[in-house]
């Protein structure tokens, strides 16, 4: 059966500042960093103490895909400390974190312009 998900890809434009939006603002370490092809590196990150992995490739013909938004919702305990330490790192938000029935949530944006929802964990 499956058990968990291996990765999922952040289409990206520039590689180098999405390694360094993903590593210096929001905490990820590098797993693997290697060439893939002529055009792009195999970018392979770990967000830390979680088994998923995050992935800064643009598949060929999906290029369209970098800077719109994501179903990749990022989960975190204190939505209101992280929103504070993200924005103190330069994280670009589309609003303060705004609490619904169901939890609470922010939207923010990487360095290509992608964006996200970081949501409480349950």
């Amino acid at each position: 059966m499956i058990s968990h998900i291996k990765f999922v890809s952040v289409p990206v434009r520039d590689q180098n500042r999405a390694l360094d939006f993903y590593t210096e603002k929001l905490g990820f370490t590098i797993i693997t960093d290697q060439p893939f092809n002529e055009k792009q590196r195999w970018i392979e990150l770990r967000i830390p103490k979680a088994e998923t992995r995050v992935v800064l490739f643009t598949p060929e013909g999906q290029e369209d895909r970098i800077g719109t938004f994501s179903s990749l919702v990022f989960a975190s305990g204190d939505v209101e400390k992280t929103y504070e330490e993200l924005k103190a790192r330069g994280v670009e938000f589309e609003g303060p974190p705004e609490k619904q029935p169901w939890g609470t949530f922010a939207k923010f944006k990487d360095s290509e312009g992608n964006q996200f929802v970081l949501s409480t964990s349950k």
